[in-house]
């Protein structure tokens, strides 16, 4: 089996509402999709967020990327070979995780369809019988956030993801009003985006909130200040995640080093894939930390891949791949139901692709074919 035909659809996912988070205010997701053709006849998709703030990529620089560098050279290239596939890359070009992302999920959906398996059984097999996923507000006023929370565990949502990061003060009365909203017993994650900055602002604002029966506290400063985020670790209570500050298993290392989480939030987009997402997730757990896959606000393509490897090791104990929920039209149907996330059996992602919606959401198309 060899790749005879890349093509890419650059698409604006459009959202229900605008998702706003401490860096960025977005109307819309810009996504690019992979789709992979194989000269037994299988066709696989992938997909890659790229986000200037985290990854260091553009939805223009990506596409780029994809069309004149990283497929071309793929074209003859055997699906199967996914150790060789990455060092591939690797050696074209150094970062650029997403676009690096939208091939490897593409080429594990190839790889399903030919071995007719769906993709966490390539992976190890189904170790969590569910998955579950929070609620996740964005930034907005106290009031507003609390009604909204409130809203959500009447829905059937059993856990909160709230979006914070401007003044940690105001942040502080976000949260306070969230937890004297539901109660003391519901699950909150407080995810910050770096919104923090410093060290002595994230100290003050997680001693405050150490009353309030905080899940964790997710990248309080800014990214690469993995010393710092040991410092916080070491000066309180509440469990920290390092979202920003981890791309590689170079990064784990360092935060290892550091003691600087409890817990890291592994992103496909972030790493490169599922196949360096597995790799960081068995490392992490060799070194007492727990993992989460997380999103960058993905379709039902990359949402399905990071599914399928949170479902396949033990050590990823919490998921949050919500991009479908938000956005009024999906080109994929990954099926959600409030709180839980259900895979099917189907060989690949198991996810079908609504053409007339790719074709609809496209605004940029290139094509790649051997010869």
């Amino acid at each position: 089996m060899k790749i005879v035909k890349a093509e890419i659809f650059g698409i604006h996912l459009p959202l229900k509402e605008p998702f706003i988070i401490s860096y960025a205010t977005y109307d819309y997701m810009p996504s690019i999709i992979v789709r992979l053709e194989t000269d037994n006849g299988l066709t696989g998709y992938g997909e890659a967020v790229p986000d200037e703030h985290v990854t260091g990529e553009s939805f223009h620089s990506t596409i780029s990327l994809l069309k004149h560098t990283i497929l071309p050279a793929l074209i003859g290239f055997s699906p199967i070979n996914m150790e060789k596939l990455h060092q591939k890359m690797n050696e074209l070009i150094s970062s650029n995780p997403s676009a690096k992302a939208a091939v490897d999920i593409a080429c594990y959906d190839l790889l399903g369809k030919y071995k007719q398996e769906p993709v966490y059984n390539l992976l190890g097999g189904q170790y969590h019988d569910t998955l579950t996923y929070p609620k996740v507000l964005s930034i907005e006023d106290p009031d507003l956030m609390a009604r909204k929370a409130k809203e959500a565990m009447e829905e059937g949502y059993q856990s909160l993801k709230l979006k914070v990061g401007t003044s940690y003060l105001e942040d502080c009365k976000r949260i306070a009003h969230v937890r004297g909203q539901v109660g003391m017993e519901v699950p909150i994650r407080v995810d910050v985006n770096q919104g923090w900055k410093n060290v002595s602002a994230a100290l003050q604002a997680i001693k405050i909130l150490e009353p309030l029966n905080i899940s964790w506290v997710e990248q309080p400063i800014k990214m690469g200040d993995i010393h710092g985020l040991g410092e916080i670790r070491q000066k309180t209570s509440t469990p920290l995640m390092a979202d920003e500050s981890i791309h590689s298993g170079e990064d784990l290392v360092e935060i290892i080093r550091n003691g600087a989480a409890d817990k890291i939030n592994i992103k496909l987009m972030k790493c490169g894939g599922i196949y360096p997402a597995i790799h960081m997730a068995k490392a992490a757990e060799y070194a007492g930390i727990e993992c989460q896959i997380g999103s960058m606000v993905e379709s039902s393509i990359a949402s399905a891949a990071g599914y399928h490897a949170a479902i396949s090791r033990k050590n990823i104990i919490s998921t949050e791949l919500t991009g479908p929920l938000l956005f009024s039209k999906d080109i994929g149907d990954l099926k959600y139901d409030i709180p839980y996330v259900h895979l099917n059996d189907k060989p690949g992602l198991g996810v079908t692709v609504n053409e007339d919606i790719l074709k609809e959401l496209t605004i940029q198309y290139d094509s790649i074919e051997k010869g």
